[in-house]
């Protein structure tokens, strides 16, 4: 019996018959399969880019928004789940309120479709120097950190807003933030580099995070994956 981190429930969980043969360890669960179904799954009608919500044109709205810019080097995201009412408790909690043993439930929502996306390297988008001090952990790398080995190129600037404070419109009038850190290299003359997020709202924070990668690193072929859409 194992207790449910969210409800404080008992539950059993369910093991496959591969599972139980394997010589591997397998991650037990720590959510009930009740507090599993409040989060959505995004329908599969959706923007084939961006995982947003479909609109009557090839992409979604925000897409539409980034071809004036971006022409066609859209960023490729993929997305999981909808940011519905349990998913904003959920990360009220765990990014507000700094409860660090939320991050285990985020790791299992996306354990078995993040396992299964390639990449040379995994970037975590960095969490600002001000609520890394003020949480005491960070809340992208401590979600991924045992899924797959991170690469934390990426640092973000000290002293600006962070975007769940800002509207809509402040989001896509941000200033870019991230920054390449000094002396990194990569080997590879061609490798594919995956953004580790949590929320896909705007677009905006992926997309600089993306610039500022594919500055220092013209060659790379840059996606993003997020929990939320």
């Amino acid at each position: 019996m194992k207790k449910c981190i969210l409800c404080g429930q008992l539950f059993v969980a369910k093991v496959s018959f591969i599972q139980l043969f394997s010589w591997h360890k397998q991650e037990t669960k720590c959510i009930c399969s009740n507090c599993q179904s409040k989060y959505m799954r995004i329908p599969d009608k959706h923007c084939p880019n961006c995982f947003g919500k479909l609109s009557q044109n090839k992409f979604c709205l925000d897409c539409i928004n980034w071809q004036k810019i971006y022409g066609k080097k859209l960023l490729k995201n993929h997305s999981l789940y909808l940011y519905n009412e349990a998913f904003h408790d959920l990360m009220v909690n765990y990014k507000r309120y700094g409860d660090y043993a939320l991050h285990k439930v985020l790791e299992e929502l996306c354990r078995e479709d993040l396992t299964k996306r390639q990449a040379d390297l995994y970037v975590p988008v960095p969490t600002s120097p001000e609520h890394l001090e003020q949480r005491q952990f960070d809340t992208i790398s401590s979600i991924y950190s045992n899924l797959v080995s991170l690469t934390c190129v990426l640092g973000k600037k000290a002293g600006l807003s962070a975007q769940g404070e800002k509207n809509r419109a402040e989001r896509l009038r941000s200033e870019q933030s991230f920054f390449v850190k000094k002396n990194f290299t990569i080997n590879l003359k061609k490798y594919k580099i995956l953004l580790l997020d949590d929320i896909y709202t705007t677009g905006r924070t992926l997309y600089h995070a993306r610039d500022a990668l594919a500055e220092v690193f013209p060659n790379a072929k840059i996606s993003s994956f997020t929990l939320c859409r």
